[in-house]
């Protein structure tokens, strides 16, 4: 059979209903035999997988802000510096752990005076693969995030970007890196690119997953291409969680979720401005998923499998994306879908950027 025909037939046998334009969509066959499936050997068989899934390719690079080990060393060490927060007390590393996946492990953030922020620090592995930027896309790339929390009065609070650079150029070692980098004296601009240059190697390219759509069909086990097949199939995960780095870099609500307290978090919405967005979250990319600890955009869900289980009751209560709806996914089931999402994580290449010299 010929590939694109194969492809149109698994496509044919895995994807479920589309969704309704408006409201919350409901199994059309609650009660239905469920159609023959895709196989793992016509999986195997793919050249290209439904949803765009694939290998990442190397990363976007802007071209106002090329790869260079000069700019990626002095983004580094902006990023684990103390001093660039207003107290001292906090880097850019505080809330993105390289041992924690680049996120912190808490249900919420702590910023300065250890307050208790609102929002689950996002991991930042691949994050150079983004459209947009924070939980509410508030930045539309690496470079615009990259100020934003050590501005912010309640994260690292620093008064604003006069005095950032004050504290800099005190550095005799800043004063050298940047001039290396840049050819200039320190400024807020090159302060924005050197982060996002060093934000950039942040890419795991190693995966299990990625190994096997690059053609090694051996890299996933059964379970895991179980798993694969109920991803692009019976869970229609890849309605959100789509393309080489798992999302769709949209905004989603996913109704109420658990714990004790209304979540008030307007989301998107006080963005946008948009009511459609009220409560809707950029949906996050799967690739660390099984390296952190808490999910959801406010930490509110401590493991995978309960984010599993979440979504097969159909998200939570109230107004939410209508492209939820409950999947009736067996035990079994479950069991080989978390066994897919651990074939996602991938490490860091830490001493190579010979990859950055990519254009977008």
């Amino acid at each position: 059979m010929a590939a694109g025909k194969m492809l149109f037939l698994a496509v044919a046998l895995v994807m479920g209903p589309t969704a309704a334009p408006t409201g919350q969509t409901q199994n059309p066959f609650p009660g239905a035999a469920r159609p023959p499936g895709l196989t793992i050997e016509v999986l195997d068989s793919m050249t290209r997988l439904p949803g765009g899934l694939s290998a990442l390719p190397m990363p976007p690079i802007p071209r106002q802000n090329p790869q260079t080990q000069a700019k990626v060393e002095l983004g580094r060490m902006l990023f684990f510096d103390r001093r660039i927060s207003r107290d001292y007390s906090m880097s850019c590393a505080s809330c993105h752990d390289p041992v924690k996946a680049y996120s912190d492990g808490r249900a919420t953030a702590v910023g300065m005076c250890q307050m208790n922020l609102t929002r689950r620090s996002p991991s930042l592995l691949n994050s150079a693969y983004n459209s947009m930027q924070f939980w509410d896309g508030r930045a539309s790339s690496l470079e615009g995030q990259a100020l934003q929390p050590m501005l912010a009065a309640s994260e690292m609070g620093m008064e604003n970007g006069k005095a950032l650079l004050a504290r800099l150029q005190k550095v005799p070692e800043y004063l050298r890196r940047f001039n290396e980098a840049f050819g200039e004296e320190i400024n807020v601009q090159d302060i924005r690119r050197a982060i996002a240059a060093f934000e950039r190697t942040l890419v795991t390219l190693d995966s299990a997953f990625d190994r096997y759509a690059g053609g090694d069909k051996g890299a996933l086990t059964e379970q895991q291409k179980r798993g694969l097949i109920l991803f692009i199939g019976k869970g229609s995960c890849t309605q959100c969680h789509n393309g080489p780095n798992f999302t769709d870099n949209k905004f989603h609500s996913p109704g109420l979720l658990p714990g004790p307290q209304k979540d008030l978090d307007p989301g998107r919405f006080a963005i946008s401005k948009r009511p459609a967005d009220r409560h809707a979250f950029k949906t996050p990319s799967l690739r660390s998923a099984s390296q952190e600890s808490r999910f959801m955009h406010n930490g509110s869900i401590t493991t995978l499998a309960e984010v599993i289980e979440f979504y097969d009751q159909g998200g939570g209560q109230g107004a939410k994306s209508n492209l939820l709806f409950k999947l009736q996914l067996t035990a079994a089931e479950k069991e080989d879908l978390l066994a897919f999402l651990h074939a996602l994580a991938g490490h860091v290449r830490d001493d190579d950027h010979s990859w950055g010299n990519g254009r977008k």
